[in-house]
């Protein structure tokens, strides 16, 4: 049983047709929650370690990090029905649209740090790092994912050219 069935499998009827009916978008959701815990870790063991002072440095490394591992989980699984491109191309517009969104995710985070300066000396640590939290990680996170859907869908991975790998698929 695959990860989305298992999970359909224990939803109440109303809300698993819906489900059902935007399967990629729970797909995409479920990606996205996996490159938060990557996108995450990596940020905190680089902003606490080695660019203790380039936070900023440190979320644009770790947001790297975790959409290579978007684009193949993307690729591979939410939207393996759709695109069609040869592969270069496709993988091309993804990193394209995710450096757009990574330029996305940042400007809440920068915002926070260097235009409302919450960061140390003017407020104390935990007020700098809950403040990074919400701006990087969910606030700016939230933006780049929508941005990121819209794109993924309109030109790295259309509906149009999904024939030909759903096609592919089947053989």
């Amino acid at each position: 049983m695959t990860v989305v069935e298992s999970v359909l499998s224990r939803t109440p009827e109303p809300l698993r047709s819906a489900l059902i009916k935007h399967r990629e978008l729970l797909k995409f959701g479920i990606v996205g929650g996996t490159t938060f815990v990557v996108d995450n870790g990596v940020w905190y063991l680089l902003k606490l370690g080695v660019l203790e002072s380039k936070p900023t440095t440190a979320k644009a490394i770790a947001i790297i990090v975790a959409t290579i591992v978007s684009y193949v989980l993307n690729r591979e699984w939410s939207f393996r029905t759709r695109g069609g491109r040869e592969r270069h191309h496709e993988a091309a517009l993804f990193f394209v649209i995710s450096g757009l969104a990574v330029v996305v995710n940042l400007i809440p985070l920068y915002l926070s740090r260097y235009a409302f300066h919450l960061e140390t000396p003017f407020v104390e640590r935990w007020i700098q790092e809950t403040a990074d939290f919400i701006s990087g990680s969910i606030i700016g996170m939230l933006l780049a994912m929508v941005f990121r859907f819209w794109g993924f869908k309109k030109w790295v991975f259309p509906d149009e050219l999904g024939e030909r790998r759903r096609d592919t698929n089947r053989s």
